[in-house]
């Protein structure tokens, strides 16, 4: 028979002002859906997933775009924050959402 249906944001990621609907794979920022590429989207459910824990460049390439073993060109990493706070942040040039950890990695702040 037919599962039933999952409950409302049972996938779902709450962390501070974003959320995540990982079965429509959409973000939202203070609950409004945030306009983002399939790598955009993908950067901000890892970190939400993981609020307030510092990914390394090095583990954001692993595990978000997927390099094992081999680190491609972490600037894109740079590339893809840059982009997302964008989107996300009040003021992009003062993060409060995407923090950078100088010398460590990005992490999502709550």
């Amino acid at each position: 028979g037919n599962a039933p249906a999952a409950p409302v944001g049972s996938n779902r990621l709450e962390a501070g002002r974003i959320s995540v609907d990982q079965d429509l794979m959409v973000a939202y920022k203070d609950g409004k859906a945030l306009d983002l590429t399939q790598r955009e989207y993908e950067l901000l459910r890892f970190l939400a997933a993981r609020p307030g824990k510092v990914f390394s460049r090095e583990a954001l390439m692993e595990n978000v775009w997927n390099y094992e073993g081999y680190v491609g060109d972490v600037r894109a990493v740079d590339v893809a924050v840059r982009r997302l706070r964008e989107k996300v942040e009040d003021d992009p040039a003062q993060p409060q959402i995407i923090v950078t950890r100088r010398g460590q990695g990005y992490l999502l702040n709550l």
